[in-house]
């Protein structure tokens, strides 16, 4: 079937969003607020194996904290630290400070230009997404994706399938006719749950995770002039990621 659109993850795939955004996000929400917690690099990739930010929270409260610190009224909590991380975040965002990882801008723009329609697939927040896009990629680019499915638009996270399936609804696409962009392991269950050939560019905290399944397991998309690693599959010759290669995937 012919290949007519790209859904992309946020986190860890457009950019390395997680260690360098989300994390000290988070740190600056706990101080406002006056907690005394700290997820340090190591502990954060421990809490990766949850997906969704209020989520997340919840499972470091009942798994990381003894008993008798454990706050009363936790879905509370835990919404008011997303609040406030929520903000703390797209002001770091703002300063530009997290790049597009390499590869990313060249393969939107080429998949634009082929007419090949653009998606999100994410468990981040709208705001998240907009932050990101505006302040990496450019004023307006959020206008490239015909399809924004993120946060809690779906009640079950990835790895549930549930948002990709949400986006090849609103796509009116079967996902044979897609391709997904995925850095983890929770991602790949999600788009290949929904059916969806998968392309992996892992980064540092996903590199351990299990792949199965995925079309081709990457260090990144690659650079004409940087040619990216291969770890899973095969490139077909290439050293970077271009329509022509997708397109060649999918048939």
């Amino acid at each position: 079937m012919t290949l007519k659109a790209l859904i992309f993850d946020v986190d860890g795939t457009l950019a390395d969003t997680e260690r360098d955004g989300h994390r000290p996000a988070f740190n600056a929400a706990f101080a406002e607020l006056g907690l005394d917690w700290f997820w340090d690099e190591a502990l954060y990739g421990k809490l990766l194996a949850v997906t969704g930010g209020k989520e997340r929270i919840k499972y470091y409260v009942s798994d990381f904290l003894s008993p008798e610190k454990r706050p009363q009224d936790v879905d509370q909590l835990a919404a008011d630290i997303h609040r406030v991380k929520t903000r703390c975040y797209t002001e770091l965002v703002a300063k530009g400070a997290l790049p597009l990882r390499p590869g990313v801008r060249r393969l939107l723009e080429e998949a634009r230009s082929a007419g090949l329609r653009l998606a999100v697939a994410t468990t981040t927040t709208p705001a998240n997404v907009t932050a990101l896009l505006e302040h990496s990629l450019g004023a307006g680019t959020e206008a490239w994706f015909e399809v924004i499915a993120a946060g809690d638009i779906v009640p079950a996270k990835k790895p549930a399938p549930d948002i990709y399936n949400w986006a090849l609804d609103a796509l009116k696409l079967a996902p044979e006719e897609c391709l997904a962009f995925e850095d983890s392991g929770n991602g790949i269950r999600a788009s290949l749950g929904a059916g969806i050939p998968t392309v992996v560019s892992v980064n540092g905290y996903t590199t351990e995770d299990e792949f199965k399944g995925a079309l081709v397991v990457l260090s990144d998309l690659g650079e004409p002039d940087a040619p990216c690693r291969v770890l899973q599959g095969d490139l077909q010759g290439k050293s970077y990621v271009d329509v022509e290669l997708l397109r060649s995937m999918s048939r």
